[in-house]
């Protein structure tokens, strides 16, 4: 049955975190104090990785990959909030809808893609050291991240071809700070089984191999670990996985729990709070977690620091 009077929209208003107004000077300085961590981070880890030889490596190939992911990932959706947080009108544009949620699809998931990359690349250095040059080339590392960007482009280009073809209803206002899969479906006067259907089956089924990829990996990992003699050797090779294991929980938590679910079961505020943790969260703790963590991270920034405060040094 169709709910009120359908139509062709032009439009949608992003209406996320617009009460009570009094808080959003606030929201303004706390998303954008956010932001300027997230940029900052990425952008350094990315350069590090870049002009330091010792981060040459696949490891940090992805590592690096990662932080470019996820400057763009957060980019798409922040700079529009904190532009609706200062103005009265939050239109946004059907094209411009559709284009969001395109891109978070499609950068979500290849965040997910490079993620189940680096934990193959630990359990092959760990499991398998004596192999790991032959099994881990640059050539191999270069095709499997072009790989996972043509099939989640494509994932992501069904999804909003998908959505592109349904007709809204009434105000078209999107109870989000971004175009997502649930408020634009709810939104819909079309029928969105076929829409809903691709969620729960393809997507959810793309979420959990990259999931089950990483756990079959650390699980490899831990039984390779508990089997060395040697507690220093134990430790180096936990250390090495830990960043690694922290940014996962941050990022497929909020992931899996928005997206593997009927999306009749969306709340505003709960979704919203979720979502900022894997749009915001996320991306800005990534490149702190891995200085914090990781001694060569920390050691190639001191290097780039030594280098700029003494240019003339060697």
């Amino acid at each position: 049955m169709e709910r009120g009077n359908k139509s062709t929209s032009t439009e949608f208003e992003l209406v996320g975190f617009s009460d009570p107004p009094e808080h959003q000077p606030f929201l303004f300085i706390f998303f954008l104090i956010m932001y300027m961590f997230t940029i900052v981070g990425n952008s350094m880890i990315f350069c590090i990785v870049r002009i330091d030889p010792q981060l040459h490596t696949p490891m940090y190939f992805f590592l690096s990959s990662l932080a470019l992911v996820d400057i763009v990932f957060t980019s798409v959706t922040v700079p529009k909030l904190l532009i609706n947080l200062l103005s009265d009108s939050k239109k946004i544009s059907f094209a411009g809808c559709i284009m969001q949620l395109y891109c978070i699809f499609a950068l979500g998931n290849l965040d997910s893609l490079i993620l189940a990359m680096m934990a193959y690349d630990r359990y092959v250095a760990i499991c398998r050291p004596l192999h790991y040059s032959m099994l881990m080339k640059k050539s191999l590392c270069v095709k499997l991240l072009v790989s996972a960007g043509v099939i989640v482009f494509l994932h992501a280009l069904a999804h909003s071809i998908l959505m592109a073809q349904l007709s809204f209803c009434g105000a078209n206002k999107v109870h989000h700070f971004f175009c997502d899969f649930a408020p634009l479906i709810k939104l819909s006067c079309s029928d969105t089984s076929t829409n809903v259907m691709l969620l729960l089956t393809e997507t959810s089924l793309l979420l959990l191999f990259h999931f089950l990829c990483i756990v079959f990996s650390y699980i490899r990992i831990i039984f390779a670990i508990l089997k060395m003699r040697s507690p220093e050797g134990r430790h180096k090779a936990f250390s090495t996985c830990s960043s690694h294991l922290t940014v996962v929980a941050l990022q497929y938590g909020p992931v899996l729990f928005t997206y593997i679910r009927p999306s009749s079961e969306y709340s505003l505020n709960r979704d919203m709070i979720i979502s900022v943790m894997y749009t915001v969260v996320a991306p800005m703790l990534n490149p702190y977690v891995y200085t914090v963590r990781n001694k060569e991270v920390q050691g190639a920034l001191m290097r780039a620091v030594s280098k700029i405060a003494c240019p003339c040094k060697k």
